[in-house]
């Protein structure tokens, strides 16, 4: 509960038109300490007004003193709720803060794991392959003459010379990958590809036409078989 109060503490509410035409009846009924309190953001220009303010001014009017001063001063006490005193406000509006982020289509978000999966993959190829060159460089110099300290400078250049390698083959698999187009876009024009290949091929047009012709061929057999008289 004392760190919900210290949170609130610090947050600010933006002083709006309306909510200072409801607050400003309350300064000759209110508590002394809380009219003071409340007079200096009425009295002079400011934006903001804290949130724990609005809360006690609040806590106040579900008072049973405070409901009978507010009904003896023609005042509503729902009036002076949080729900009423925050409808219409800003919280913390002298901050900024960062862009809306849309959440991540699907396609996009399975394309984004699989990118992750084969990063963690490659750097785990990576680094067997450095310390497995090490070792193999540390047993095959066993069958040289050369002392331990040597075998030793031997296995860390091999595998130094492995790490390097490494490390430019990933970044340039990384710049790779993010220069290249998304799976989610391939995707997506595979599906609209899929669609347009499903369409009918067949015009309305020529729909048209082969009812023409079938009626034109249905009188005809009629003409054939009753002959008219002229």
């Amino acid at each position: 509960m004392s760190s919900e109060h210290s949170v609130l503490s610090n947050v600010n509410i933006s002083l709006e038109t309306h909510l200072i035409s409801a607050l400003k009846p309350l300064l000759p009924i209110l508590d002394p300490a809380l009219s003071t309190q409340l007079s200096q953001y009425l009295s002079k220009p400011t934006d903001i007004i804290p949130y724990d303010l609005l809360l006690s001014v609040s806590r106040w009017s579900r008072s049973p003193e405070g409901s009978r001063v507010l009904r003896a001063s023609s005042l509503d006490p729902k009036t002076y709720s949080m729900i009423a005193l925050l409808a219409g406000t800003t919280t913390s509006p002298e901050r900024k803060f960062g862009p809306y982020q849309p959440p991540q289509e699907p396609e996009q978000a399975a394309a984004q794991k699989n990118r992750e999966r084969k990063a963690i993959t490659t750097i785990i190829n990576g680094v067997l392959s450095v310390i497995g060159s090490g070792a193999a460089a540390w047993i095959g110099s066993e069958r040289t003459s050369w002392r331990q300290e040597w075998r030793v400078l031997f296995a860390f250049f091999v595998a130094a010379i492995v790490a390097i390698s490494e490390t430019v083959l990933y970044i340039l698999w990384q710049s790779r990958s993010y220069s290249s187009p998304s799976e989610a876009n391939k995707i997506q024009r595979y599906i609209r590809a899929k669609k347009v290949d499903n369409e009918p091929d067949t015009p309305r047009a020529e729909t048209t036409d082969n009812r023409d012709v079938q009626q034109d061929g249905l009188r005809l057999r009629l003409q054939t078989r009753f002959p008219s008289n002229n």
